[in-house]
């Protein structure tokens, strides 16, 4: 009896079959989507309609003769515009008589809003020696150019105007006096000589706006040349 329990060998355990299973469903999806893939087809008219849409969206922003599969977002220097104008208004966010600080178009285009009395003495063409630090640190913003980049500043002053409404006077006025003098306190500061312009508009007496630009020295470069083609 002995012998013949001894010839009785038990059955090897069951193998754990769970990683196999695991491995042939895995295969089965996979082949799956690869037969998705393999009998889709790229619906052309679809494609079109879309690539028409935005073609038509972006008219009035894009020029004419602009490639659409040739442009390339500039993304470094819109960001460098960005950090110009979050310089800009720190600068100016907790200076007293400022009334507004907008962002016309974010890393290229901002202005600044201030009673020109604010920036002068009142009835004169003399500049606040309490707004020199912040002509100073305007400057030095405003010098900061990175590579490719032009930052610009356009002061702006409302004038009266005669007495048909429209026409500005031509006569050495305290609007023109101010201009000049702003100009001349930004060279002084050391402002690139590019950077700086001065105007005035008619109507909006008493008020100063600030323009600050970020430009593309070469797209202004290629404009240039165009105009000038035009031209001839």
């Amino acid at each position: 009896m002995d012998d013949m329990d001894a010839q009785i060998a038990p059955p090897p355990p069951a193998g754990d079959n769970t990683v196999a299973l695991f491995l042939g469903l895995y295969l089965v999806v996979l082949a799956f989507f690869i037969l998705l893939v393999t009998i889709s087809t790229l619906e052309e008219t679809k494609s079109k309609k879309v690539m028409d849409s935005l073609s038509s969206a972006f008219t009035s922003i894009i020029p004419p003769t602009a490639d659409l599969q040739s442009f390339k977002s500039k993304d470094g220097d819109v960001l460098a515009g960005q950090e110009f104008q979050q310089q800009v208004t720190g600068i100016f966010a907790t200076e007293l008589g400022i009334d507004k600080v907008e962002t016309v178009q974010p890393g290229r285009q901002m202005r600044l809003v201030m009673a020109a009395d604010n920036l002068f003495f009142q009835g004169e063409a003399r500049i606040r020696p309490a707004m020199f630090p912040l002509l100073d640190r305007t400057v030095a913003a405003l010098s900061n150019r990175p590579p490719g980049l032009r930052y610009d500043l356009e002061f702006v002053i409302g004038t009266p105007t005669l007495s048909d409404g429209k026409t500005m006077p031509i006569a050495q006025t305290l609007e023109v006096q101010r201009a000049g003098a702003f100009a001349r306190a930004m060279f002084e500061r050391g402002i690139p000589p590019d950077s700086v312009s001065v105007g005035m508009r008619p109507g909006h007496v008493g008020e100063a706006v600030i323009w600050f630009y970020t430009r593309d020295i070469e797209a202004d470069k290629l404009r240039f040349n165009d105009a000038k083609k035009t031209e001839n």
